[in-house]
């Protein structure tokens, strides 16, 4: 089955680099002010200051200063040739960082940041539009030494200025959820044209801050002078990215070419990368259409999230002429967290029993059995497929953590082994675990009148789940099934995409689908997704509207974590509580990624472990294309 609207909770954007193009006279300005901002800089008596070529969460780089390029990458890789895909939905937006429209996919791809992520290493961030991170041990500032030659797409420089201005757009007139996430910041500085420091607030979580502002997108001051930051425009943006807008047609299709004079391409960071010179993006309403659009050749790039498409239709002329490669390749990152979604913002959803009560309604066996043809597992974790998965009775360092939260959480936490759903039987109704689900529902108060039920003031367990893809119908109206012979009155909403994420950011639902990519090393993110703060804050990704202290508290702990081992202590103890709150339905996974595409392209030899790659490192490989054409495929 497909993965629902997926949810990218870190803030790190767009990822690229730099060339030499100095101003003597500028730099002889930076220099002096430079050596006086050094000296000036508050430090802790007898704190080491750290200037390095790139930072990690705790400290451990896999790359030298030297490097030359990314392990994963092919430095050789030519440029070249069309990458198309397809997207759900519709868009009217080229601005992603606001709350205002449907942003098209792919639309961060315009922006550079001061630092990027590589996709071997699961917390680490190397100099872009920086080349240089200086530090204190404590972490309680950071100043970047952006690159002199870094340029804008019209020829402008990025100056230091560029990223105050950026950080200010952000939290003023971004998400809301960004003021949750930089809400940390005390203070953002130009010291120099080429010199911007952060300063954060005393007791903030200084360990991830720092990559956390690296990551910001980067707009062009100037540009902005003119043009009001919160509004939604299709309008191609000012960035200082590896692609600008070629061509758009509103809510249909988006092309992004390569700028041949993209002033970082040469970078250690960015060798191998953005090989295609044009990426293109087709949108459909309907699952199956497109499908159908990928057979025709309409794109030719597809990653399968249709379980029954991938079983079944992955057998046309095209696959059996070798014309089309089908592929699985291994995630090594979590599964992500999917499921059915309660809103705990409304009276009904309250109480834990109805919740866990709802989710058992929910038959996996007969599913993966019968709609999903056995290829899937069952989801249990926030942190699926992963190290980071609470399993069993609670650590005795978990407790040491959970002890002091006893009174906000479920018992269940310390006296059960983590939450798994109930196996039920692989036939579509299972009558023991209905009743097991209807006994809890009693004991929440909501019994049966009449064949429905009712609470103590007569009011009806109305529950409706929000839907925007027809072939998702499959799934959810045998769940709805099994939750009317419950005797909640359940229905199925379908609505277009664009009604549903304006429905999502509002909260103006009862149940919805999300899927949510989950990070090894989480921190701050976590705030967006199970915080307080963010719980009743429109566009967050706090979808369910958990606020609970002692998760607060947990959260807390993770991101001042000191050390690996205590982080994986507290995202254990995490997984642990959310999963006794019963949050959420949780769904499946595939520990693979699905792909087909036209025999158009290659890729490295060696696999990087949190990345695909498709729109990164693989190239379109001329002498392919040469023999699919003399085949008669093209």
């Amino acid at each position: 089955m497909r993965h629902p609207r997926t949810r990218h909770p870190r803030i790190a954007a767009c990822r690229r680099q730099g060339r030499k193009n100095p101003a003597s006279a500028m730099l002889l300005t930076g220099i002096l002010l430079i050596a006086f901002a050094v000296l000036t800089a508050p430090v802790r008596a007898g704190e080491k200051i750290i200037k390095s070529y790139g930072i990690s969460t705790f400290g451990d780089l896999k790359y030298g200063p030297d490097f030359k390029h990314f392990d994963y990458v092919n430095p050789a890789a030519p440029k070249g040739g069309e990458f198309s895909t397809w997207a759900f939905g519709t868009f009217d937006s080229l601005t992603p960082y606001i709350l205002k429209g449907n942003a098209a996919d792919l639309s961060t791809i315009f922006f550079d940041s001061l630092m990027t992520g590589d996709a071997d290493e699961p917390d680490a961030m190397y100099g872009l539009v920086a080349s240089s991170i200086e530090y204190p041990e404590s972490r309680q500032w950071v100043i970047f030494n952006i690159r002199p030659e870094a340029r804008f797409s019209d020829g402008s420089p990025v100056r230091a200025e560029d990223v105050v201005f950026s950080f200010h757009a952000l939290f003023d007139k971004g998400r809301p959820s960004f003021k949750v996430t930089l809400s940390d910041i005390k203070k953002v500085e130009a010291l120099t044209p080429l010199r911007v420091k952060f300063t954060f607030k005393k007791g903030a979580n200084t360990r991830e801050l720092p990559m956390t502002v690296a990551g910001l997108p980067i707009f062009s001051k100037a540009y902005y002078a003119t043009r009001d930051f919160a509004q939604s425009t299709l309008e191609p943006p000012l960035g200082s990215g590896p692609y600008m807008l070629e061509k758009v047609v509103p809510g249909k299709t988006i092309i992004y070419k390569r700028r041949a004079d993209y002033w970082a391409k040469d970078l250690p960071v960015n060798v191998g990368r953005y090989n295609f010179d044009k990426i293109r993006i087709e949108y459909y309403t309907d699952y199956t259409a497109a499908f159908e659009g990928f057979k025709g050749g309409s794109y030719n790039y597809r990653e399968e999230y249709l379980s029954k498409l991938w079983g079944t239709a992955y057998n046309f002329p095209a696959i059996q002429k070798g014309w089309v490669k089908k592929e699985q390749i291994k995630d090594g990152n979590p599964s992500g967290t999917q499921g059915f979604w309660f809103n705990l913002r409304r009276a009904k959803f309250k109480d834990p029993r109805v919740r866990q009560a709802l989710g058992m309604a929910f038959n996996f066996e007969w599913s993966n059995k019968a709609l999903f043809y056995g290829i899937y597992d069952r989801t249990d974790s926030f942190w699926e497929n992963s190290y980071l998965q609470a399993q069993g009775m609670p650590t005795k360092a978990e407790l040491a953590i959970l002890e002091p939260l006893r009174k906000d959480l479920p018992k269940s936490v310390f006296t059960k082994p983590a939450f798994t759903p109930l196996v039920s039987k692989p036939t579509k109704l299972d009558r023991r675990v209905l009743r097991r689900a209807g006994r809890l529902l009693d004991q929440a108060g909501w019994k049966v009148v009449n064949g429905v039920r009712q609470n103590a003031k007569g009011d009806k367990l109305e529950v409706e789940i929000l839907n925007d893809s027809p072939s998702f119908e499959r799934i959810m109206n045998p769940y709805i099934d099994n939750l009317k012979r419950l005797g909640v009155v359940a229905s199925l909403r379908n609505v277009d995409s664009a009604q549903e994420v304006e429905r999502e950011k509002t909260f103006d639902f009862d149940i919805v689908v999300r899927r949510y990519t989950m990070s090894l090393t989480p921190g701050i993110e976590l705030r967006g997704m199970f915080s307080s703060r963010t719980a009743n804050l429109q566009g967050s990704n706090n979808i369910a509207g958990v606020a609970n202290p002692a998760i607060d508290s947990l959260i807390d702990t993770i991101e001042k974590a000191d050390s690996r081992k205590k982080l994986n202590v507290a995202v254990k103890a995490l997984d642990r509580a959310l999963r006794a709150m019963h949050i959420w339905v949780p769904q499946w996974y595939n520990p693979y990624h699905n792909i087909a595409y036209l025999d158009v392209f290659s890729r490295p030899k060696k696999p990087a472990p949190f990345a695909v790659g498709e729109i990164d490192f693989w190239w379109y490989d001329k002498a392919k294309e040469a023999r699919l054409k003399a085949a008669g495929a093209l």
